[in-house]
């Protein structure tokens, strides 16, 4: 069996492909920033000194991490409407990969801060310094360069992910690609081309990840 490519067909459908993959950017980026908010928001929820909706709150992030995203994005999509919470496709997926991603994240950003050494904190504690201060100025730029290469890793992972979208509807990549093999009953241009332009996407957005983890330690000095 021969590998019969078609570099005139392959031409024809990379635009449509391309503008397919501005969707999954989006996507990607949109749902990262919602999981980095959120991952720090409950990093810090974690260490709160009330017990009870601390042990709440662990076994909502364990129950999510236990769940594939594509049943999140299911129910999300599917479910909300019975309790009143209607979204658009779009909507509902941006928020699944959202809160998906930020329980990941949370451990992330729960690792960095207690890998701030307990010096740090006993020297804000003699100062005096708030709860807020402690974190903004002591805790929080001391651990971020820890977290940056987790955080890489689960914004790649996003990538990746992104075609799980198109199972309520979203326009993203493998969709498009879907479509095409659909519409020509040729399969290998579309997948062929998916697989490089997600390769394209993600090797940059892993560089940039460790240039920036490069210079935010020489710039705190560590």
């Amino acid at each position: 069996m021969s590998f019969d490519w078609r570099w005139d067909f392959a031409f024809e459908i990379l635009p449509r492909l391309l503008r397919a993959a501005v969707n999954t950017l989006m996507a990607a980026g949109i749902g990262y920033a919602l999981a980095m908010v959120l991952g720090l928001v409950f990093a810090l929820a974690l260490r709160s000194p009330w017990p009870v909706p601390r042990r709440i709150l662990r076994e909502v992030l364990e129950f999510i991490r236990s769940t594939p995203l594509v049943v999140q994005i299911f129910f999300i999509f599917y479910v909300g409407p019975q309790v009143g919470m209607t979204l658009s496709p779009w909507v509902a997926g941006m928020i699944a990969i959202g809160l998906h991603y930020s329980a990941y994240l949370t451990e992330v950003y729960r690792g960095a801060i207690d890998a701030v050494p307990r010096g740090q904190w006993e020297a804000c504690r003699a100062l005096n310094m708030s709860t807020r201060d402690t974190y903004t100025r002591v805790a929080l730029p001391q651990a971020l360069p820890h977290a940056m290469p987790g955080m890489g890793n689960y914004l790649v992972g996003i990538f990746k992910d992104t075609p799980m979208l198109s199972v309520i509807g979203v326009t993203e990549l493998m969709q498009v690609a879907n479509a095409i093999g659909s519409e020509t009953y040729r399969f290998i241009e579309p997948y062929t081309l998916v697989g490089v332009i997600f390769l394209a996407l993600s090797l940059p957005t892993a560089g940039l990840v460790r240039l920036g983890e490069r210079r935010l330690r020489r710039k705190l000095g560590l």
